[in-house]
């Protein structure tokens, strides 16, 4: 068998036509223009990269961008300071703070300075304790992705059992208390579980979200299995000539598919996911703040 590829850019292009039309409906309906403000420390290419496109994305649903571009040594008592501002402002519904920060930057307190309300990556310690008690709150945006992604190419989850590798709080553990809202049956592994390999063939869904370059094998997949791979992690490519990098997930991508029912890319898999569930934190927000149900079709 050959398996189906999950298109991320499709399936997010679909979330963000929504998204706009949210936007859209609370303004003629309220006069509410969702606000986005993203907070970026140093000069990190990738997270140069990732902000600017946030920043389009954000103006291309109609929202309101507001970006906060701080020098690497800035102190962090200034950028709790910004947060603080920010949760301030009104016309403010989404903070975001781009990681990494600065070594010199506790993440951790800074992250948790940003009014939960107002946590659209879903990261303070409020939103992750309602989504561990199963509470109305802001999810992150990674996890809350891949189950968009997953649900796609199996939309019925309840019963699976699902086996995520990687226990980090930005996706691992987040990804697994989604799926057990769907009902699934989940097991955490990582790096270093025993027959790894023997975990990942007995699940009907493997999420991927180690950091390991292609850590896991085509013939770790048992035949029908739905792979949703996180990782991202850029590679020495020399058949590509001196120097040369390429993109790899943390699934052996050819091996697996010859194995899996579907699969999703990297890139062009979750990637585009994380943007889109930005956009739609950000509308829900909005209308949260001010007793707005919430937006039909997010």
């Amino acid at each position: 068998m050959t398996a189906a590829v999950i298109d991320g850019k499709k399936i997010a292009g679909h979330v963000r036509e929504k998204v706009a039309a949210a936007v859209s409906r609370l303004k003629s309906a309220h006069d509410v223009t969702p606000g986005l403000a993203v907070v970026l420390v140093g000069e990190d290419p990738a997270s140069q990269v990732y902000v600017r496109n946030k920043h389009k994305a954000t103006e291309a649903a109609g929202m309101v961008s507001i970006m906060h571009q701080l020098p690497a040594d800035t102190p962090e008592v200034d950028v709790v300071a910004r947060v603080r501002d920010l949760n301030a402002d009104d016309r403010v519904d989404g903070i975001l703070v781009q990681l990494p920060l600065p070594s010199h930057i506790d993440e951790h307190r800074v992250i948790n300075e940003i009014a939960p309300e107002k946590d659209v990556d879903g990261l303070t310690e409020v939103n992750a304790g309602r989504l561990m008690l199963g509470k109305k709150g802001l999810v992150p945006c990674t996890p809350q992705g891949s189950i968009i992604l997953l649900k796609e190419a199996m939309p019925e989850l309840s019963g699976k059992t699902a086996v995520v590798v990687g226990r980090s709080i930005l996706v691992g553990k987040p990804l697994a208390l989604l799926l057990l809202a769907e009902n699934c049956t989940v097991t955490v592994a990582h790096s270093r579980t025993q027959d790894l390999a023997g975990v990942c063939r007995g699940a009907d869904i493997v999420c991927a979200a180690v950091g390991m370059p292609e850590l896991i094998k085509g013939n770790w997949v048992s035949d029908g299995t739905v792979v949703i791979d996180v990782g991202i992690n850029r590679i020495d490519a020399p058949e590509r000539g001196a120097g040369k990098t390429r993109l790899v997930g943390d699934v052996a991508y050819d091996e697996a598919l010859a194995h899996a029912s579907a699969i999703t890319p990297v890139p062009g898999g979750v990637g585009p996911m994380t943007i889109a569930c930005l956009l739609r934190n950000t509308v829900l927000a909005a209308a949260r703040r001010r007793d707005i149900a919430d937006p039909k079709g997010l």
